[in-house]
């Protein structure tokens, strides 16, 4: 028997707006110190620097004002799932508006702080249902915004990694909003119900085709806390790298996710 189709997660507009908010003020707050060397240095991505990364995350933000300022689609045509899949197409525009910014934006806070009041004003002027154009197809904006929750996420960890001692915060709805995104786009990359994958306290999906457990502790198991399976699934962290460094637990023949990640650029 095929597994039961899951409903689609739910997420509540005002918290994710919230979340969006606290974690871009989280890293505005951290690079607004940084030195000009600090902000020359290399990152994990390519050959981006510091400031061009931090250039970047304003296009969190005001991807969402680029994008109403599109036509409207006629009809929604994408789901908040096909979101992560579409991006990569993105990759060689996106790399050249980070380079671009960051040359026109000596002033990086004033950038960061620009976006941050139009992503605000567009918020509070359409309502969540109004369409957009996205790389994943025709979105609302309502879900568009929790797309912004693993963008902040995944950069604000890059940034982390890249200038020492920076150890920028993660807000908590943010990271539970991405987390979860992430933990359902696998379960449509590998539908099925043989593998539980559990990231404590904010996800668990099946995946995986084969033997479906009914009840009791299901026979392929991998657990990982919600940091590592952000990485796993952005390509940050390869499987085989958290298994060797006790990042994830796996068992069951039906336990290696390996293949199936990263799901994302």
């Amino acid at each position: 028997m095929p597994p039961a189709r899951r409903r689609p997660r739910a997420y509540d507009p005002a918290r994710t707006r919230g979340a969006v908010l606290a974690q871009f003020g989280n890293v505005r707050a951290a690079v607004r110190g940084l030195t000009a060397e600090q902000l020359a240095l290399p990152t994990r991505l390519g050959d981006w620097t510091v400031r061009e990364l931090v250039a970047h995350v304003g296009t969190a933000l005001t991807a969402v004002d680029r994008l109403l300022g599109e036509p409207e689609p006629a009809r929604q045509d994408g789901r908040l799932l096909d979101w992560p899949f579409a991006i990569d197409a993105d990759a060689d525009a996106i790399a050249g508006t980070a380079r671009r910014l960051a040359a026109d934006h000596p002033g990086l806070d004033a950038h960061l702080a620009d976006a941050e009041r139009r992503f605000t004003e567009r918020l509070d002027t359409h309502p969540g249902s109004r369409l957009l154009p996205t790389s994943g197809g025709a979105l609302p904006l309502a879900d568009y915004v929790v797309t912004r929750t693993v963008e902040l996420v995944v950069h604000t960890d890059d940034l982390t990694a890249a200038v020492p001692g920076l150890d920028i915060p993660l807000d908590r709805q943010a990271l539970a909003a991405a987390t979860r995104l992430l933990a359902d786009a696998l379960a449509v990359k590998a539908p099925g119900a043989s593998t539980e994958v559990r990231i404590p306290p904010y996800a668990v999906v099946q995946c995986v085709e084969g033997p479906r457990h009914t009840r009791g502790t299901p026979p392929n198991v991998v657990e990982t806390d919600p940091l590592t399976w952000v990485r796993l699934a952005t390509g940050r962290l390869t499987w085989e790298d958290a298994v060797a460094e006790a990042k994830l637990s796996a068992s069951g023949e039906r336990a290696d996710l390996g293949a199936l990640l990263p799901l994302l650029g």
